[in-house]
């Protein structure tokens, strides 16, 4: 749903029919942090494309994603690759609905229903006007106002039945309308509840850190849910502030944002500026200004751990740096705190399911 914008330098032009520009080299994309994403989102990516009969392969080669991995449930691929992977659905197929909608979503469309809110007097009526710009492109889906109490929600209304909305269809739209409207209200728009009307799925552990607040599954209607507080906020974002937006929309909008300000994130960011010495519980607890018991306690409020935490991070550095660099794998192990290469390829294929050899694989320029 999201139209890339980069420099004409960054792109090679050819003509598929004589008319219509395709472009063959994207963008790269640069993340700093070593963030990778489950490979379940990568099959719900593709499902549209899948739906409609066309070929993956040459998506997932030209992402750099491996075939094999969307085999294997605890696969991960990189943040930089699940971008890309977007970008080029959007722009050779020149729909930013991914194919899930009975009518191709032209490229545009999120840069209309993002700049049709410009002016609006306040978030209430930027949502309104989102919701009737949405309505006017395309005939599937209805953005509904909600209100529950001191709660005020965005809900979506299908035109089809459940049995035909696939879940990442869902998880797309959630996404992308609660990231634009925070937009709109300032850059931050605090979740208090994301309600799904799909039953849990199997990769819903993925969830937290995508739609960070209190998970609802079965309920009558995919919506988001915020103060209704902010309904009143006024909307200041210019042309010029939604040129900016708009630049990097894609990633801001399918890579999940960290909290700097929660412990999880805390511990994260200061285990990866130690590595490789690779501190422990206490030493780290001793770097965060608070004891043992207290971190120990924040991140079980959390739902994670120190041990979950670091496995994780070692996790995403391993992926980053088998994907973009020719690390050895003795090297690998040693900068993640393994004894040695055996340690670090049980411990990776425990993580993953899948042995490091198989994201070696994926080495090509984003």
């Amino acid at each position: 749903m999201l139209e890339t914008h980069a420099p004409a330098s960054n792109r090679t032009l050819h003509r598929l029919d004589g008319r219509r520009p395709q472009y063959t080299t994207l963008p790269t994309v640069t993340l700093k942090a070593p963030i990778t994403v489950p490979v379940a989102f990568v099959r719900g990516m593709l499902a549209g494309v899948q739906a409609r009969g066309e070929p993956i392969e040459s998506f997932l080669a030209d992402a750099g994603i491996p075939s094999e991995l969307l085999d294997h449930a605890g696969a991960r691929i990189t943040a930089a690759q699940y971008v890309t992977l977007f970008r080029l659905l959007i722009e050779r197929r020149e729909d930013e609905c991914l194919g899930f909608l009975s009518q191709p979503l032209k490229p545009g469309s999120f840069a209309l229903m993002a700049r049709s809110a410009l002016g609006a007097s306040s978030l209430d009526s930027a949502i309104r006007r989102v919701s009737q710009t949405f309505w006017l492109l395309q005939d599937d889906v209805v953005l509904e106002s909600r209100r529950e109490g001191e709660l005020a929600g965005v809900g979506l209304r299908f035109s089809r039945p459940l049995s035909e909305q696939p879940v990442f269809l869902h998880e797309m739209l959630v996404r992308v309308f609660w990231r634009l409207i925070a937009w709109l209200a300032g850059g931050r728009l605090p979740a208090a509840r994301f309600d799904f009307v799909f039953n849990n799925p199997p990769h819903a552990g993925s969830y937290g850190k995508i739609f960070p607040a209190h998970l609802e599954f079965g309920r009558g209607q995919t919506a988001f849910w915020f103060e209704a507080a902010w309904l009143r906020s006024p909307v200041r974002r210019d042309e010029a502030a939604l040129r900016a937006f708009l630049a990097d929309a894609q990633a801001n909008i399918v890579i999940p944002r960290s909290d700097r300000d929660v412990a999880s994130s805390r511990v994260r960011a200061y285990l990866q500026r130690t590595q490789p010495t690779w501190p422990d519980l206490a030493v780290s607890a001793s770097a965060l200004h608070m004891s043992t018991a207290t971190l120990q306690r924040r991140l079980a409020l959390e739902g994670t751990s120190f041990q979950t935490l670091k496995d994780e991070l070692r996790r995403d550095i391993a992926i980053v740096r088998l994907n973009t660099s020719s690390v050895s794998l003795a090297e690998l192990a040693q900068e993640l705190g393994f004894a040695d290469s055996a340690a670090f390829q049980r411990a990776f294929k425990g993580w993953t399911g899948s042995a490091p050899g198989s994201y070696r694989k994926a080495q090509i320029s984003l």
